[in-house]
């Protein structure tokens, strides 16, 4: 698949996240669980190692406890259960590579990236801590709007070292813009959130452009809805830190 339907998968996971914020409770929960489970499936993929179906699981059950738990634990505490289970997954990962016994090929990339996959997986409770937080959404829309410009950015077909700055400047001013336009939130607040979530979403446009082989769909799946579960949780501990 092209590096620029990546992006696509990532709108559009993005903008059916944000929705089901402004939905009931249970429709925001389905949808992370069901974000959480894609990105184990496709990161994998991305990564290339093998027992990707015992990986896949790995990755995404702990990522779906996570928003299981981000969705019914008591306030304030949403995100309490969230480093259990990153540990659970983590020891999963070493568990696996145990099990398939020595001198299997791509055992430390194997290791390292699928850490990394729980990691991201788990970090979409994010949005579930975010909706639950003080009852205000407009966070999450600012954090989807800024978001999205630095995606749209990154679809640009730029070399990085044009994309970076351009997409974090936009991502910037996406923020305190959409802030003033749909919430009250600050200006200070809403340009830093988006400077930070500009310049972890072309991080991960530089891990695409970065593969010399052609990703198939569950890859970019997988690497298209990581970037989208790391922003619920920086939207929630930005609005723990600058805003409430």
């Amino acid at each position: 698949m092209k590096s620029w339907s990546i992006g696509v998968i990532g709108l559009a996971g993005l903008a059916t996240i944000v929705a089901s914020v402004y939905r009931t409770p249970d429709v925001l929960l389905a949808v992370a669980i069901v974000v959480a489970l894609a990105v184990g499936v496709g990161w994998p993929h991305y990564l290339g190692v093998p027992a990707k179906k015992t990986l896949a699981a790995v990755i995404g059950l702990p990522g779906a406890g996570s928003a299981v738990a981000a969705a019914y634990v008591a306030a304030p505490g949403y995100l309490d259960w969230t480093p259990g289970f990153i540990a659970l997954g983590v020891t999963a990962v070493f568990v696996v590579q145990l099990l398939r016994g020595t001198g299997q090929a791509q055992r430390l990339e194997s290791i390292l990236g699928c850490c990394v996959g729980v990691l991201l997986s788990c970090l979409g409770a994010g949005w579930i801590a975010g909706a639950r937080f003080n009852g205000v959404k407009e966070m999450l829309l600012v954090a989807g709007i800024s978001a999205a410009a630095a995606l749209l950015v990154s679809l640009i077909r730029w070399p990085d070292r044009i994309i970076a700055p351009l997409g974090i400047a936009l991502a910037g001013l996406a923020g305190p813009l959409a802030g003033l336009v749909f919430s009250d939130i600050a200006v200070l607040p809403a340009a830093v959130f988006g400077v930070v979530v500009g310049a972890v979403l072309v991080s991960f446009r530089r891990l695409v452009t970065l593969r010399a082989t052609p990703l198939n769909f569950p890859a970019a799946l997988g690497m298209g809805l990581a970037p989208v579960l790391a922003v619920g949780s920086l939207a929630y501990f930005i609005d723990k830190l600058l805003i409430s």
